[in-house]
């Protein structure tokens, strides 16, 4: 008898050969500037958290006496006995952090998304996405039963031209686009976006998961960053990354908000976020609303590492973030310097398709708040000896 899944054994095999096949990895060391992994001390350049906060003691602290108080698990969904004092705490604090009338929390930036675009969007509607969006936000466009059309990557006029060929077809137009480009680190030109979507009445939505904690004053994000306070209408992000945790949230008008209480699938048919993640989470926002340091601190750490790498004859691509993505183009190219890396003392992971297009792959390295300028040098010197080993630079 044929074997039913033996299928899947020649794809990776594909997968394998072609150099798409993603080897994980596993930590046995808190998140940090160094990481031990599978074993060997190396140094962190591939976690999104962008501030050190993942570790930090405030945010283990506040865990611990959370777990006191509330125990662990929320035992129910946020509409029957989850929400605890915490979660709207939790809101409140998020919303004022923000700037936005009002906010909700999720289990993950992901199911934010999830929950966001099928709620606000139906049959009678149309989705206009930028090409480059998030899987999230691709998933939930899915998820819904709109229309669905795409503009080229941060191209206004291309947004322009979609808006017009279906001005008045629909009865209602939303326009979406990441806040910064997670692959590329370049920013959505959100003032231009707004202000078209003002001309044509269509509702605006952000996924600001790489912009929070990185963009705006103390990392308030996009909006905050372009001065667009009260003209966005819907803010999704995640507490994943810059915040250190794990959550997802949408901030904007109340109405919004409401809404997703009563038609949010994720947030009606699964369990609230968890006592230790909420109070974790709230920690975060409570240190960023008191100082810009660690932020300033990232960026300074950045601007220095892509200035060097640079010099050295790396392409950095067109990131105007910390993300930092060293471009390799062949996917092969790309596993090997990854191993190559590690060999060395660097966790650098490469980043090919389906996460970005085929012939685009890379290293896509993450600065942190975390790491020292000794950190810096000694993975600059890493990078250095690799490209001119595998011949990416002279």
């Amino acid at each position: 008898m044929k074997d039913k899944l033996g299928w899947i054994e020649e794809e990776l095999d594909r997968l394998k050969a072609a150099g798409l096949y993603t080897t994980i990895r596993t930590l046995n060391s808190p998140q940090g500037a160094w990481l031990e992994v599978d074993g060997r001390r190396v140094l962190n350049f591939c976690s999104n958290n962008y501030l050190g906060l993942a570790n930090h003691p405030r945010l283990v602290a506040k865990t611990k006496e959370a777990i006191d108080r509330y125990g662990v698990g929320p035992g129910a969904v946020r509409t029957i006995a989850g929400t605890m004092t915490l979660h709207i705490e939790l809101e409140r604090r998020l919303a004022e952090f923000k700037g936005a009338e009002a906010a909700i929390s999720f289990q993950s930036g992901y199911n934010a998304n999830l929950a966001t675009i099928p709620a606000i969007t139906g049959k009678e509607d149309l989705i206009i996405s930028d090409e480059l969006n998030h899987a999230s936000i691709i998933d939930g466009v899915r998820l819904s039963k709109a229309s669905r059309a795409v503009y080229k990557h941060r191209d206004t006029d291309s947004l322009r031209q979609v808006l017009q060929e279906n001005s008045g077809k629909y009865r209602r137009t939303i326009v979406i686009s990441d806040g910064v480009f997670s692959m590329d680190g370049d920013i959505a030109p959100l003032d231009k976006i707004v202000q078209l979507a003002k001309e044509f009445n269509a509702i605006t939505m952000v996924d600001d998961a790489h912009g929070e904690g990185v963009l705006g004053r103390g990392g308030r994000g996009i909006v905050d960053y372009f001065g667009l306070h009260g003209q966005v209408d819907i803010e999704v992000g995640t507490m994943s990354k810059a915040f250190g945790v794990v959550g997802g949230y949408v901030a904007g008008d109340h109405r919004i908000v409401e809404w997703l209480h009563q038609r949010g699938r994720p947030f009606l048919f699964s369990s609230a976020m968890t006592v230790p993640d909420t109070a974790a989470c709230l920690a975060s926002v409570e240190m960023l609303s008191e100082s810009t340091e660690l932020v300033d601190r990232l960026w300074d750490n950045a601007r220095y590492f892509q200035t060097a790498m640079r010099d050295l004859g790396f392409d950095t691509g067109h990131t105007e973030t910390p993300i930092t993505p060293v471009m390799l183009g062949d996917e092969k190219l790309a596993q090997t310097f990854s191993r190559r890396l590690y060999e060395e003392g660097v966790f650098g992971t490469a980043i090919a398709y389906p996460t970005v297009p085929k012939g685009m792959a890379r290293i896509r390295v993450m600065i942190s708040a975390a790491h020292t300028q000794e950190d810096l040098n000694q993975g600059l010197a890493i990078f250095s000896q690799v490209g001119r080993e595998l011949g990416v630079i002279r």
